[in-house]
């Protein structure tokens, strides 16, 4: 999901073409939280491509999928790869294996996901490559809005399908669950490290400056903290309080979506001795104060 510069009011088409390999398939699952839905993508050249992402699974998307596949010149779909598992993004799995077979399905199973319980999805690691006719994808583990979390570099095109870590407008959030904002920014470090050409984001219009992007993004995470920072030199504040000082630019339909990068922010700079609770409790629940050590930070 997009805060900042967010995706309320966005449209997009619901069948794109971005490259001579790649074609956006959009879920049809708009919201708040994903904007006007899900990017999936039919990838390849050959009569049978690789779809990265499955949507959520609501009727509309299969018309759309076959809509684009006839716009790909694609008889059918090779395998499917996931980014992650969120449900905007797998939900719509076995709705297409309902309509197209037993396509097998690949993901990075997270910690404590049991492999048993999911027989229908086969495991993919950090590093492997997948190829089908005209495209090989390379899968790169980055956690931080998931554990499970993979984006994949299009080595023909040197450009990168980013899942939820990198939008085509706005910024990620960070949810409570699962969500580890360290963890996040090293992997936005790695992927200036692919130096991708373009980004093919899972929400919103492709990006046609990759590393610039992302460079933005770390930059931006830098200026929340310490704009965190800051409002808590005033005093002791819960996170409602401080997202209503600080994402005064935001509509407040985004307000509880930003509460979570907050808390995101707040849980790093607690593991860094920065900050710490005035009372036991959940992140969201509980009040902040900056602790003594940083009392002369800005």
């Amino acid at each position: 999901m997009a805060i900042g510069d967010n995706m309320i009011g966005l449209t997009r088409p619901e069948v794109e073409v971005w490259s001579p390999r790649v074609v956006v398939v959009l879920g049809m699952n708009p919201s708040l939280f994903t904007g006007p839905g899900t990017n999936t993508f039919l990838v390849g050249t050959g009569p049978r491509r690789i779809l990265v992402d499955t949507g959520q699974g609501v009727e509309a998307y299969l018309p759309v999928l076959e809509r684009a596949m006839e716009t790909a010149g694609c008889e059918g779909i090779e395998q499917i790869l996931l980014t992650h598992g969120h449900v905007d993004h797998i939900g719509g799995l076995a709705q297409i294996r309902a309509r197209f077979g037993p396509i097998p399905a690949r993901k990075l199973f997270g910690p404590g996901e049991d492999t048993a319980a999911h027989p229908e999805l086969r495991p993919l690691a950090d590093g492997d490559r997948v190829e089908t006719e005209g495209a090989t994808l390379r899968a790169v583990h980055t956690p931080g809005h998931a554990p499970d979390h993979l984006c994949f570099v299009l080595e023909e095109e040197e450009a990168l399908f980013s899942g939820d870590n990198v939008l085509g407008v706005g910024t990620t959030v960070i949810p409570s669950e699962g969500g580890d904002l360290a963890l996040y920014l090293r992997s936005l470090t790695r992927l200036i490290g692919e130096a991708p050409s373009r980004i093919y984001p899972a929400h919103g219009p492709r990006i046609d400056d990759g590393v610039a992007r992302i460079r933005q993004y770390l930059d931006h995470r830098m200026e929340r903290e310490r704009q965190i920072l800051g409002a808590l030199a005033h005093g002791p504040a819960p996170i409602p309080e401080l997202v209503a000082r600080i994402y005064v630019d935001v509509p407040r339909a985004l307000h509880a979506a930003a509460a979570h990068s907050v808390a995101a922010h707040l849980t790093k700079l607690e593991r860094e001795g920065r900050v710490r609770r005035l009372r036991p409790g959940p992140p969201l629940e509980t009040t902040w104060e900056r602790a003594e050590k940083s009392a002369g930070a800005p």
